[in-house]
């Protein structure tokens, strides 16, 4: 049994989806492990992770709008606003999407379903530079 961490780090433009399945595909394939267990963790409390369809990008606006509607931006709402009126509502998506994906690698790459992509889920209205954990353990 081998194991294997590097961090990645993304950069975002706002609130949005940022792709990252392919440099987490191509950081497993140079571990040179067949298979194994994958760990994806973001380091952040206003950002989060999903696994969601890659193929048609309405998905990710109607994700987008969908946590809109459901976590209101109303400082009327929150008693935390240390960095701004979205700051809680980022917590709260977080804390509704997860911050951790555990994804098996099999034939040494990630064994996702043909539309499905790894993304952070940025939940801050200004760009950020966030750090995604990665860790890789298997043979």
């Amino acid at each position: 049994m081998r194991q294997a961490a590097t961090t990645l780090s993304v950069t975002t433009q706002g609130t949005g989806l940022v792709e990252v399945t392919a440099p987490v595909r191509r950081w497993v394939a140079e571990q040179g492990m067949e298979t194994g267990l994958l760990t994806v963790f973001c380091r952040h409390t206003s950002a989060s992770l999903t696994i969601q369809e890659n193929a048609d990008p309405d998905v990710q606006a109607d994700l987008l709008r969908f946590f809109r509607r459901l976590v209101a931006e109303d400082p009327a709402l929150y008693d935390h606003s240390a960095e701004g009126p979205d700051d809680m509502p980022a917590h709260i998506r977080s804390a509704l999407t997860g911050v951790s994906l555990s994804i098996p690698v099999m034939e040494g790459e990630p064994a996702l379903g043909t539309w499905q992509g790894i993304y952070l889920f940025e939940h801050r209205a200004r760009p950020h530079r966030r750090a995604l954990a990665l860790h890789l353990l298997g043979e």
